[in-house]
């Protein structure tokens, strides 16, 4: 097991040789107070855009389920009629000029694996930079947009936001509820009194301290021909090899399980790169991967390889909440298209 991966389970899991790190998480925790102070007191560079950023960050390092709920964001407020657009500080991207507007069929390498699902699934503007204050600029000045959103992006507080969504795993919580290094918080805990809403991703209901939602299972891709198939393309049972370089690969794996098959798993660290040589696999099974794997291995996928789409699922009652929201970011906007039909959140 790997450092990094040795250490996620101590926060999770507990360990003694964490006491040593608390001088280390005390500085941190210093760096990071005194920079929300100074956003507070408005000190410094602060970009404040034309038109409502609504930042989905979580707390917490590791996958909370960002990717899949900006796209059911982008999705909902077309539906009501906005025009919006998404930046992203493009983790892991290396292209020849910031910003960057990420299109489809981009190299993932050049546009980061994330910002690259984001658009091919949706078709949505995106400006990669990890100045996200100058994607919004650069992002305002190619499109019309009514509403940004900002992909992560809760501690960069040189872009003034209108909303703070934050994600956190339902089921992994927030370990030992320290921060860096001696626990997974990227702030302190005290920090979520201030956010505009928490999403519990994987909840059964909806919490006093906030919403449920869930990601679902919605089809099977294969990345080599483009063949869309249904969940029960695999008998209950079918052996699969299962690849994801996420934040938390056990949920995607755990995912496979439901569905009732038997993952060989083979966890890499998030945002991976992989090579063919690297996924040749033994003994020949079908293998399976997270849509943000396939951005990166289409080039060179087997006729088996394929990668399972997932759809986020918000309860109704955050529906209600951020219909309220654009309401009040929006009250020249009287033409917003209501959603009665209750498909946002089917």
């Amino acid at each position: 097991m790997a450092f990094a991966d040795r250490l996620l389970a101590a926060w999770y899991a507990g360990h003694p040789v964490l006491h040593l790190l608390r001088p280390l998480e005390w500085l941190y925790r210093g760096v990071v107070q005194r920079r929300r102070r100074r956003f507070l007191a408005g000190e410094g560079d602060i970009y404040r855009a034309p038109v409502p950023v609504l930042v989905v960050g979580n707390i917490t390092v590791g996958g909370t389920g960002k990717t899949p709920l900006i796209l059911w964001l982008v999705e909902y407020c077309r539906r009501r009629g906005l025009r919006v657009g998404v930046v992203s500080r493009g983790y892991g991207a290396r292209p020849p000029r910031l910003p960057w507007r990420v299109e489809a069929g981009q190299d993932a390498a050049l546009a980061g694996d994330e910002p690259l699902l984001i658009v091919e699934r949706s078709g949505v503007p995106l400006m990669i930079d990890p100045d996200r204050a100058r994607a919004v600029r650069a992002l305002l000045e190619a499109e019309p947009l009514d509403l940004i959103l900002c992909d992560d992006g809760l501690q960069h507080y040189r872009l003034a936001r209108d909303l703070e969504l934050v994600l956190v795993d339902a089921v992994r919580g927030l370990g030992n509820r320290r921060c860096l290094p001696a626990g997974p918080l990227r702030e302190p805990l005290e920090r979520l009194d201030s956010v505009d809403a928490l999403l519990f991703n994987g909840a059964d209901a909806d919490r006093v301290e906030g919403f449920a939602f869930r990601l679902q299972p919605s089809m099977l891709v294969n990345l080599a021909s483009g063949q869309r198939a249904g969940l029960d393309h695999f008998p209950p049972g079918q052996a699969v090899h299962a690849v994801a370089g996420i934040g938390n690969p056990q949920r995607f794996f755990a995912t496979l399980e439901a569905l009732n098959w038997r993952p060989v798993t083979h966890a890499f660290p998030d945002h991976a790169r992989y090579s063919a040589g690297q996924l040749a696999f033994s003994p020949e099974l079908p293998l399976l991967m997270t849509e943000k794997d396939a951005v990166k291995c289409r080039a060179f996928a087997a006729p088996d390889w394929w990668y399972l789409a997932v759809d986020a699922v918000p309860s109704p009652a955050f529906v209600a909440w951020l219909d309220a929201q654009l309401a009040r970011l929006l009250p020249g906007r009287s033409d917003l298209k209501g959603c009665s039909d209750g498909s946002e959140t089917a």
